[in-house]
């Protein structure tokens, strides 16, 4: 699951948008932006050079630092899923298996939406199901989460 800067800068800005609860007109003519340019951008159809966005930041009332960091938020999360999730392994009999995981077992790590709302919305990895795993003698259950 590879993800576009451009997808993942134009989700923010729209869920910064939305949030706001601004249509793409109001927000193109604060920025001085052709409305179907923004939507382009919004849609991650297109690439936005620094001072288009810092263009479009400014019309939000977003600082660009704030959302280039959500953005590697996003990013980085997605990332970290992938690596974690190792790749199957063949058996001897030649099926495909998972592979076996260091550590913990019972579940495995999927990308998730968290947040309270759209402003607030990031994807992060969670595991499927909640895991049992033994500490010292005491049977205690655990959620992990990255």
């Amino acid at each position: 699951m590879t993800v576009l800067l451009r997808e993942a800068i134009g989700d923010r800005l729209r869920h910064a948008r939305t949030n706001q609860q601004r249509t793409l007109r109001e927000v193109s003519r604060s920025a001085r932006v052709s409305l179907g340019y923004l939507s382009e951008v919004e849609r991650g159809r297109k690439e936005a050079s620094s001072e288009l966005l810092a263009a479009i930041c400014d019309a939000l009332e977003l600082p660009l630092s704030e959302l280039l960091y959500h953005v590697a938020s996003d990013i980085g999360a997605l990332t970290s899923v992938e690596s974690v999730v190792p790749d199957p392994v063949e058996a001897a009999d030649g099926r495909r298996e998972p592979a076996p995981r260091a550590g913990v077992e019972g579940g495995r790590l999927v990308p998730a939406v968290v947040g309270e709302n759209l402003a607030d919305l990031r994807i992060q990895p969670v595991l499927t199901h909640r895991i049992d795993t033994t500490l010292k003698t005491t049977r205690a259950g655990a959620v992990f989460a990255a």
